[in-house]
């Protein structure tokens, strides 16, 4: 026998977390990427950066 009983409150509350979790999700990984492609960005230009351009940065300050 079952005696669970879902009204609209109940199921609205539902949909509304599942939708919450899934806007949370979208926001984590949109966070995570933008860090990735950061630190990716970071990498590349350290990479590309000649002794003289660094000198030149150390010197200006």
């Amino acid at each position: 026998m079952m005696f669970a009983y879902l009204d609209a409150g109940s199921g609205s509350l539902i949909l509304q977390a599942v939708l919450g979790g899934i806007a949370g999700l979208v926001v984590a990984v949109k966070a995570w990427r933008a860090r990735m492609l950061g630190r990716k960005a970071a990498a590349q230009e350290s990479e590309t950066a000649s002794p003289a351009d660094e000198s030149a940065l150390t010197s200006e300050s």
